[in-house]
Order: C-alpha cells, then sequence, then structure tokens
C-alpha cells in the first residue's frame, strides 16, 4: 500500500456522565457513562459515523470513553488500540470538585488565569498534555506514512480535543471546546517534508457546515 500523503483524523468526546451534569472536574477519575441520558446524543454520532470507513480506531483506555465507542461503533473493539495517552487532562487536587466548592480558592483561580500554563495541584499543564498527545499523534502519522492509512478515529475526551484544536487550529484555549459525543474532523497533508493540518469541521457536521 502506497504511503499517505493525507490523513482524515476525526476524535470526537465520550458521552456524557453524572460528572458532566454535576460539573465536576473528571480528569483521569475512571467514570462511566450516564445511562440511558448518554444514548441521544451517541445515537447522533453513530449515525453520522455510519457510512464511514476507518483504517485504524483508537480511543482512551478510561470506560466513558470504551463505551462510548461501543455504542457508536459496534463491533470494532477487538481492533482497537486503547492508550491511555488518549486520556483527559489530569487535574490533581480538582478531580471531583465544581467550580462551586473551588472558586473562593486562590490557587485554584491562578489555576484558571493562567490558560493552561500552570498545572493544578498535583495534575498536568496544557503543556504536559500535549507533550503524550503529540506523541501518540505522531504514531498515528508515522503509521499512517508506513501502512497507508488515510482514515483514523479515536475517542477521547474534552480537554484532549480542545488541546489537540489549540495545536492544529490554532483555537485560543478556552475556545476549543466541544460537547458531549461530538468532535472534530481534521484533514493533515504531508506537505515539505513535514504533516500539516489543513483543515478542520465539526463531528457531526453542523448545519452551516453542510
Amino acid at each position: 500500500m502506497a504511503a499517505a500523503q493525507r490523513l482524515e483524523l476525526v476524535v470526537v468526546r465520550h458521552g456524557v456522565t453524572a460528572w458532566n451534569l454535576e460539573r465536576r472536574y473528571q480528569g483521569q477519575r475512571d467514570i462511566p457513562l450516564l445511562l440511558p441520558d448518554a444514548v441521544p446524543d451517541m445515537d447522533r454520532l453513530r449515525d453520522h459515523l455510519a457510512d464511514e470507513a476507518f483504517d485504524a480506531v483508537h480511543c482512551s483506555d478510561l470506560t466513558r470513553c470504551r463505551q462510548t465507542l461501543s455504542h457508536v461503533l459496534p463491533g470494532r473493539e477487538g481492533a482497537v488500540a486503547f492508550d491511555a495517552r488518549l486520556r483527559e487532562l489530569d487535574f490533581g487536587d480538582y478531580e471531583g470538585r465544581t467550580w462551586e466548592e473551588l472558586k473562593d480558592d486562590p490557587r485554584y483561580r491562578a489555576w484558571v488565569d493562567s490558560a493552561g500554563r500552570q498545572a493544578p495541584p498535583g495534575g498536568e499543564s496544557a503543556e504536559d498534555l500535549w507533550a503524550r498527545l503529540e506523541a501518540w499523534l505522531e504514531g498515528v502519522l508515522a503509521r499512517a506514512t508506513e501502512r497507508g492509512h488515510r482514515r483514523v478515529l479515536a475517542v477521547s475526551h474534552g480537554g484532549a480535543i480542545r488541546e489537540l484544536r489549540r495545536r492544529l487550529e490554532g483555537t485560543e484555549f478556552w475556545e476549543g471546546t466541544v460537547g458531549q459525543a461530538q468532535g472534530r474532523h481534521f484533514v493533515i497533508e504531508y506537505k515539505r517534508g513535514g504533516w500539516q493540518c489543513c483543515a478542520s469541521s465539526a463531528v457531526p457536521a453542523r448545519v452551516d457546515e453542510r
């Protein structure tokens, strides 16, 4: 198979959990989906992906992402690369807590105001998150070159997708948020000796993007 010169990378967020609705920082806690509440959004994503064929499928190893993958792409679980590098940002001491509980803590305010430059106590900074996402992405692109992969799906988390958008699209730190069971379709091309993101769109597509 010829080496790929263009890769379509679809990265989607897991469905809704109880902690999402309670607005708790989940981070790397292994919180399951809230069922049946998560089903309608995942149904829409499943329908969007129904006619798509992927050369490779990657997934965060946390339960909520595994459950989402099983719902939106049934039958592919055995051929999936489960990867801890696709996990959410580690929120450290803030995991399990809400803004209401933390809003008066000066350390929390400093972390929020830093737009990811600072790590929460016991957690990761945006640079730490990007270091593992970048290592994962480099592996995906290397396999695309070696094996001719042209379409890849990944199931991950909101903070991870936001960081990918920041690095690939150039969005501001707080502007790259996607909803539950939503994501981005990145088009990455090999040009001038390196891979470059040349386009990105919402998944599922918004009405104005169809």
